[in-house]
């Protein structure tokens, strides 16, 4: 009898940690060509900023103050449009393949409405430049860029759709073909548009707008092409009599989505805002802070891309677990191997910061004051990796779960009751320039890590895992 029950217990000794291997594995091998289509979506910004950089230290200020006002705008409908993943993965992994594509059509349509607000929201946004008191020397290229920009707006919100229904389905090979291929596109036409070469006219920071542009339509169209004709989608249907009345918007589909969804929608607003506010504020310091400002938040945000996709993946995978009655400890075990994934490589991304932030920047700029100021912020980029990528992670984690409301006001709280007040103390109250700012953001992702763990340790505790929605 001992005998046996030692032997049981080396089984479940040598059992739990294979598990926890599987669901790394599992986690690593599903997120590596999302990240990958982040990457080279991420890529998008490092080649508009390389191109900009190269023309002058104002084109790229102009593009920085246009991308965050840009990017203020569109994280909503991103965020929103993120519920519609683990709501695929529940339907997915309990058997329920059919109610798929009508949700889908739903997602679309509410897709539309949003990218039309969008452009309207954005087209009067350029008018708010004066007001928020931006350099003189930025408005017109920042103006420029916003006027480019917009058009392509509701195709980045189909986009969002078609993306976030495929990463529901576990397939996300997509999302990274497609990224590299529109980089293809972008790089030429970027160049051309900024510089005047290859014949077309020389448009400065417009060109990079309007160069994004078209970049993203010609994404949305062949995602598009690819869901309607690819074998492992045929089952469902998905574009079958879409402009008929039967597949009209719906409000209680809608609305569902927007009940889960709005809340992501304003918590990744109110992370990215932090940040697109804090390159607004600088942008009132001149063409140099700004520029500097805009090299390390794009270094920044490559290395994001990284926990963000494994959140994706995460978010995925925790419904798809939920959905097939794994229940809470199935969940729990998932999101674990996604977080020591995360701190495994956020360590090495502050690592590659610390040591190669000068080379980095000289990258981007032969402007030694702008060189010299991003290399500076870029140390400051490698203190918050590790807390930027388990604060994703956690809010993953927590949207598998459904659990989006609290969350939200958890970061509103990180983000805005602490991050932006102490940035703009230091930065603008005490006359630390972008050095403070920069010190509050870190503050900000802080506390938003420690909130957002804390808050996905109590939601799946199987305790009190019963009171969510199943």
């Amino acid at each position: 009898m001992k005998s046996k029950s030692n032997q049981s217990v080396r089984t479940v000794a040598t059992t739990a940690p294979g598990r926890f291997r599987e669901e790394m594995y599992a986690s690593a091998w599903l997120a590596a060509p999302l990240i990958a289509g982040h990457l080279a979506t991420g890529m998008t910004g490092f080649v508009d900023a390389v191109i900009a950089g190269r023309h002058s230290t104002t084109t790229l200020a102009a593009v920085s103050v246009g991308t965050a006002t840009f990017w203020i705008a569109k994280l909503i409908p991103m965020g929103t449009l993120m519920a519609l993943s683990p709501a695929i993965s529940r339907l997915d992994g309990a058997g329920r393949r059919s109610e798929i594509a009508p949700l889908f059509r739903q997602s679309l349509w509410l897709a539309t409405m949003a990218g039309t607000v969008l452009f309207g929201l954005l087209s009067a946004a350029v008018h708010a430049l004066e007001p928020m008191g931006i350099a003189a020397e930025i408005r017109p290229g920042a103006t420029a860029f916003l006027h480019g920009v917009r058009w392509g707006l509701p195709a980045l919100a189909l986009y969002y759709a078609m993306r976030y229904l495929s990463n529901g389905l576990r397939w996300t090979l997509p999302a990274m073909v497609l990224g590299f291929g529109g980089l293809l596109l972008l790089a030429p036409l970027g160049y051309g548009l900024v510089f005047g070469a290859f014949g077309l006219p020389e448009l400065g920071a417009g060109g990079v707008g309007i160069a994004w542009t078209a970049m993203i339509w010609a994404q949305m169209i062949a995602f598009a092409v690819h869901l309607a004709t690819a074998r492992r989608f045929a089952d469902l249907g998905l574009f079958a009599d879409f402009f008929t009345r039967r597949n009209r918007p719906l409000w209680v589909p809608i609305r569902d989505l927007l009940r889960t969804g709005l809340p992501i929608g304003l918590a990744v607003m109110m992370e990215g805002g932090l940040f697109m506010v804090t390159a607004l504020l600088i942008g009132q310091s001149g063409a140099t802070a700004a520029a500097a400002h805009q090299i390390a938040i794009n270094v920044a945000s490559l290395c994001y891309m990284i926990p963000f996709g494994l959140a994706e993946v995460t978010a995925v995978r925790v419904g798809h677990a939920l959905g097939s009655g794994r229940g809470a400890l199935g969940a729990r075990r998932v999101a674990l191997a996604g977080l020591a994934l995360v701190v495994a490589t956020q360590t090495l991304s502050g690592l590659t910061l610390l040591l190669g932030r000068e080379s980095i920047a000289a990258i981007y700029s032969h402007d030694d004051a702008v060189a010299a100021l991003a290399a500076s912020l870029l140390l400051l980029a490698a203190a918050f990796q590790l807390p930027d990528g388990v604060q994703a992670l956690s809010a993953g984690a927590l949207r598998g779960l459904r659990d989006t409301r609290v969350p939200m006001f958890l970061v509103m709280l990180a983000y805005w009751g602490i991050g932006m007040p102490l940035a703009a103390g230091l930065g603008l109250g005490l006359g630390w320039g972008p050095y403070g700012m920069w010190l509050g953001l870190i503050a900000g992702l802080f506390v938003a890590a420690s909130l957002l763990i804390t808050r996905f340790a109590w939601s799946s505790n199987p305790a009190r895992f019963s009171a969510w929605p199943q």
